[in-house]
C-alpha cells in the first residue's frame, strides 16, 4: 500500500510542481512585495516626507500583499476610488458600497506615484506633513482620523504591520540596507535553527505513528520549515517548542486559520506536538491517491486518518456515516473515496 502510494506521488510529482509553480506566480507573499516595492517608498519618502513605511503597510494592507482582486485587476493598491477629478481609467468594485469606482493604473508603479501625489495635493492631508517621515504611528492615526479608510482599526492595522515586519527600519537613514541587513540576520537565526532540530528530517507522527517520509514531497524550504505535500495540499512538521501562533506567523495566516485547516477547535490552547503533521492550507476534499480503504490501527482516530492522507475530516466522516468524534475499532475499515 505504502508502495502504491508513492508510486503515485512520484508519477504526480511533475504536474504537482508545475501547479506549485503557477501559484507561486500568481500568490505573492508579503516578503516578496516589500522586496518588490520599497525603493519606491523610500524614493516617494524622500521627495514628498511620506514614511517609506506607511506607504509599504498602506500598499500591503490595500492590495492584500498585491494579490486583491482590486490590484490584480486594475494595480489599485492603495485603494483610492476614482473621487470627482479623476480622468483616468476607472474598475467598478464592490467595497463599503456595490460596483464603486476606483482608480485603474497601467502599472503598480503608477499606482503608487498616484498615491503619493493624492496625499500630497489632498487638503484634508495636509495636517500629516508637520509629523517627521520617522514618525509612523501619528501618520497611522491621522490618515485613519482624515478618513482615508473606514475601518475603526484602520491605525492600529498600519501599525501593527509596520512592527510585525519592522518596516520602520525604511524610514531611517540608509532604511534600505538596514532592512536587507534585518532579513539576513533573520534567514541566518532561521538556518541555525533548523540545523539543530535534526529530527526534523525523518519525524514520526504521533498520532497513528504514520511516516511521513513514506509518501511527503519536499516542495521547498521557508524559514527553516521544510514544506511538504500531501494530497494536493501543504504540511509541515511541527518541531519542540513550536505553537500555532508561530507556525501562522511563519506562513502569513491567523492561528484560527492554522487551527482551522487542522480541524483544532479554534478556542483551543493546545500547542502542535513534535512530529505532527500540520497544514498550512485546506485539505482535501477528496482522497486522489488509489487506496480506496484504510485498516484502521490501534490508537488511531478519524482526525488522525483525515491528517494522514489530507482529507477533511467532516468529508471522512460523512462518507463513512460517522460522527467526528466517533471511536474506532483496530481492524475496521474506513473509506477513503467513493
Amino acid at each position: 500500500m505504502i508502495f502504491s502510494r508513492k508510486a503515485t506521488y512520484l508519477a504526480l510529482f511533475a504536474l504537482l510542481l508545475c501547479s506549485l509553480g503557477a501559484n507561486a506566480q500568481t500568490r505573492q507573499t508579503k516578503e516578496e512585495y516589500i522586496e518588490r516595492y520599497k525603493h519606491i517608498a523610500i524614493d516617494h519618502m524622500e521627495r514628498y516626507g511620506i514614511p517609506a513605511s506607511i506607504t509599504m503597510a498602506q500598499g500591503i494592507l490595500e492590495s492584500d500583499s498585491g494579490n486583491s482582486n482590486l490590484a490584480r485587476r486594475s494595480n489599485n493598491h492603495f485603494g483610492i476610488k476614482c473621487k470627482k477629478d479623476w480622468k483616468g481609467q476607472r474598475v467598478y468594485h464592490t467595497d463599503d458600497a456595490p460596483d464603486e469606482c476606483f482608480r485603474k493604473y497601467d502599472s503598480v508603479e503608477e499606482s503608487y506615484e498616484d498615491h503619493a501625489n493624492f496625499l500630497d495635493k489632498s487638503p484634508r492631508y495636509d495636517s500629516l506633513f508637520a509629523y517627521s517621515a520617522t514618525d509612523y504611528r501619528s501618520w497611522a492615526r491621522g490618515l485613519k482620523a482624515a478618513g482615508y479608510a473606514t475601518a475603526p482599526d484602520y491605525a492600529q492595522r498600519l501599525t501593527r504591520i509596520i512592527e510585525d515586519n519592522r518596516l520602520y527600519l525604511l524610514d531611517q537613514e540608509n532604511g534600505a540596507s538596514l532592512y536587507a541587513s534585518r532579513l539576513r540576520d533573520e534567514a541566518t537565526k532561521a538556518a541555525n535553527a533548523f540545523e539543530q532540530s535534526s529530527s526534523v528530517n525523518l519525524p514520526m507522527t504521533t498520532e497513528g505513528q504514520v511516516d511521513p517520509n513514506d509518501y511527503r514531497v519536499v516542495e521547498r524550504t521557508y524559514n527553516g520549515y521544510s514544506v511538504y505535500e500531501n494530497n494536493r495540499s501543504h504540511f509541515v512538521i511541527a518541531r519542540t517548542g513550536d505553537t500555532f501562533e508561530q507556525i501562522a506567523m511563519t506562513f502569513a495566516v491567523s492561528p484560527r486559520t492554522i487551527r482551522k485547516y487542522n480541524e483544532i477547535d479554534a478556542k483551543s490552547t493546545a500547542d502542535p506536538i513534535q512530529g505532527e503533521m500540520i497544514y498550512i492550507e485546506r485539505k482535501q476534499a477528496r482522497w486522489w491517491g488509489e487506496e480506496h480503504i484504510h485498516r484502521v490501527k490501534q490508537g488511531e482516530t478519524l482526525r488522525s486518518i483525515s491528517q494522514e492522507y489530507g482529507v477533511r475530516l467532516s468529508k471522512l466522516a460523512a462518507m463513512n456515516r460517522l460522527k467526528k468524534e466517533s471511536p474506532l475499532q483496530a481492524g475496521s475499515e474506513i473509506k477513503l473515496r467513493k
